[in-house]
């Protein structure tokens, strides 16, 4: 009948993990590409792993993009620069020129007039021929160029470049003829001294970037992408043969035939199968994953569907960038992944999830066993170097350490399949790096997790524990006795959780916040009372028990209304799990004998903790307020007291739904012991000191 009940019970999960998981796979589906895969893998510089291949059906040879970038460089070595002439500029000096020069002569006789037709003509020539600004050694557009096109409107004429001029060189073209004339004619030198030929020299011809590029782009659109046929049967590569640079070539050259042959002779139907079968493969480990190491997660409704659906994102952003003609799939922060997972879970199933994504975006990204590695390598490494994350020099650190592992683990690769660092592919680093610096917005991200999914990380808990929040500074103001006990507690229980295993971050943040229930009727807690003032007496032992008790009830509602995180809530709401108020149950009974009391109404309405953490608080809670009550501090009671109170808790149960081992409990009733010792100032009496 019990495990009638319990396969009932688990109905509603069985059905939500069965959506969510075929919700998970049908993402994928859509999200991987859907046409067929080369079913050879190759590296350059490496064996043949395979059997001795001979080409399938014909296919063409495909030039590499080494091939098709030299021949582009070589028919725009080929292109004659286009240069814009400017006429306006022409007419417009050369008339302001003979306008001056009349102006400057007053009335020009007419040997004047010549001399002002000389230099007019001189002028006109310049300008009929061409002026560039600067030289035309200094136009990278005619580095080896012998002629350029010049243009005016749509008349095109070719030029040579020996024949233009610069705007210097025109200048002293107009100066010789000057000169010229001062010794021909000394009678003019006088206002000839005057003439200023700068004034009249501007560069008429002007780069026409546009209609080079023009053309350019109408040569290098008739390259031919193929050198050459291979034809059905062709051998094409042996067993064991080096994959040099042209096998690697025709190789590559198949691949994409490959694809294009079978996206019309596949069948669909098949590729589909597959591809699902794929699909349930990689969810099938990480579920087994899940209910062999991490069953708490299996559990949790919000902490599956974050895994899960955070795994299909990163595979679509990274199917989504390797689509990208311009971008690379490295640009993707694959780093990012692990390091979120284990800011909310843990570093082992942060890694596995790593392995399970990396095996499903490997099998579909080019050169699937580099990225397996690379991707791999730095997921760990990010892991590994981010097990803190309450610093921002922490996330500095990983960043760089992810970085220094792409290009180590990359060039080692590089090292083995080409024999020698002359080939590296130094512009590989750059999407290395951007991938690497993507690892800063980790904070951003874990914040919008954390309020979508409810998750909670050591940063919000650091920012919690401190006393300048709003309800830890209430509790300090309006009940400073148990702030001050909160903070013992928190102390205690942070050194305890470091000896056992557990995070102190959220231990210290649980146990400042567990009493906040006592900030509504802080009197009526002993540790906030004066001298000789004591509600209690005025009340019934029931009614003082049920406001002793509503302190946990009024705590939660507490925590709900500041927003507080569930796992913080746990640390409220069974600090006292279900015990008794164990005062006021026998002083009622020992007053009123005759009467039945009510067991419910001096109980705590629980739950019991189930977290390592949560249980420390309840068993030092209890521990450290009662050893203030011992009148003799000395070692052997407070062992006395911490043995009897933790043998009480396992009495009643109350740690039935606890992690802890035996072996963790003996540790914090020896750390919890020193503690106090340490504390109370307590001097362990040896046996020659107690014989004497």
């Amino acid at each position: 009948m019990n495990d009638s009940s319990k396969n009932l019970r688990n109905i509603p999960l069985i059905i939500y993990w069965s959506a969510l998981f075929l919700f998970t796979a049908a993402l994928l589906f859509f999200v991987l590409p859907g046409e067929p895969k080369f079913k050879y893998e190759y590296r350059k510089g490496s064996p043949w792993q395979h059997e001795n291949l001979v080409a399938p059906f014909d296919f063409a040879i495909l030039k590499s993009d080494q091939e098709i970038e030299a021949e582009k460089a070589e028919l725009a070595r080929e292109v004659i620069p286009y240069f814009h002439f400017d006429t306006i500029v022409a007419v417009r000096n050369i008339a302001n020129m003979v306008a001056d020069l009349k102006m400057a002569t007053g009335n020009p006789d007419g040997e004047e007039l010549r001399t002002i037709n000389k230099l007019r003509k001189s002028l006109t020539e310049i300008y009929q021929t061409g002026i560039l600004q600067r030289s035309s050694d200094s136009y990278p557009e005619l580095n080896g160029k012998t002629e350029i096109k010049r243009r005016i409107g749509s008349v095109v004429t070719p030029l040579a470049i020996e024949k233009l001029y610069s705007e210097k060189t025109a200048y002293n073209k107009i100066s010789e003829v000057i000169e010229e004339t001062e010794r021909q004619k000394p009678d003019q030198k006088a206002w000839l001294a005057a003439f200023s030929p700068e004034k009249y020299i501007v560069a008429n011809l002007e780069y026409d970037k546009a209609m080079t590029e023009k053309e350019i782009s109408e040569r290098t659109a008739n390259i031919s992408p193929s050198r050459g046929m291979v034809q059905v049967g062709e051998r094409i590569i042996l067993e064991g043969e080096v994959v040099d640079n042209e096998k690697f070539q025709v190789l590559e050259s198949l691949r994409t035939s490959f694809r294009q042959q079978t996206n019309t002779t596949s069948n669909p139907l098949m590729l589909s199968v597959g591809k699902i079968i794929f699909i349930l493969s990689m969810l099938g480990l990480a579920v087994a994953f899940m209910f062999i190491y991490r069953p708490d997660i299996v559990f949790k409704h919000r902490k599956i569907a974050f895994l899960l659906l955070y795994m299909v994102l990163m595979v679509f952003i990274s199917m989504f960038v390797n689509s990208m003609p311009k971008l690379h799939i490295y640009l993707v922060p694959l780093a990012i992944f692990p390091i979120i997972i284990r800011t909310f879970f843990d570093s082992r199933t942060a890694i596995f999830m790593l392995f399970v994504i990396t095996l499903i975006i490997g099998f579909y990204a080019p050169n699937h066993y580099e990225y397996i590695l690379l991707q791999f390598s730095a997921g760990v490494v990010a892991v590994f170097s981010l097990n803190k994350m309450h610093r921002r020099v922490h996330l500095v650190k990983a960043m760089l350490l992810v970085m220094f592992t792409y290009l180590v683990v990359y060039s080692s690769i590089t090292l083995i399949q080409e024999g020698t660092i002359v080939r590296f592919d130094y512009k590989m680093l750059r999407w290395f790096v951007l991938s690497s610096l993507f690892i800063l917005v980790v904070y951003p991200l874990v914040f919008i997790f954390e309020k979508i999914f409810g998750f909670i990380s050591d940063v919000t808990l650091i920012e919690l524990s401190d006393s300048n929040q709003p309800l830890l500074r209430k509790l300090a103001e309006e009940a400073p006795g148990t702030f001050q006990h909160s903070i013992q507690i928190a102390n205690l229980a942070e050194e305890v959780i470091l000896k056992i295993g557990g995070n102190p971050f959220l231990v210290r943040a649980g146990a400042l916040y567990h009493d906040i229930g006592k900030i509504s009727k802080p009197n009526f807690f002993i540790e906030n009372q004066s001298a000789g003032m004591n509600p209690h007496d005025e009340m019934s032992y029931i009614k003082s028990a049920e406001v002793i008790i509503d302190h946990v009830r009024n705590g939660v509602k507490m925590a709900y209304k500041y927003k507080l995180p569930e796992p913080i809530v746990e640390f409220i709401a069974t600090h006292h799990g279900t015990t008794k108020a164990n005062y006021f149950f026998l002083k009622q009974k020992l007053e009123n004998p005759d009467e039945k009391v009510d067991m419910e109404s001096f109980i705590y309405p629980g739950p019991l903790p189930k977290s390592k953490e949560a249980t420390v608080v309840m068993l030092i809670d209890g521990i450290e307020a009662a050893s203030r009550s011992l009148k003799d501090k000395n070692y052997a009671n407070l062992k006395e007291l911490i043995d009897n109170m933790v043998q009480e808790k396992i009495n009643l149960n109350q740690l039935d739904n606890s992690a802890l081992t035996f072996n963790e409990i003996n540790i914090i009733k020896e750390t919890l012991l020193n503690k106090l010792i340490n504390i109370y100032h307590v001097r362990i009496e040896y046996p020659k000191e107690q014989e004497k």
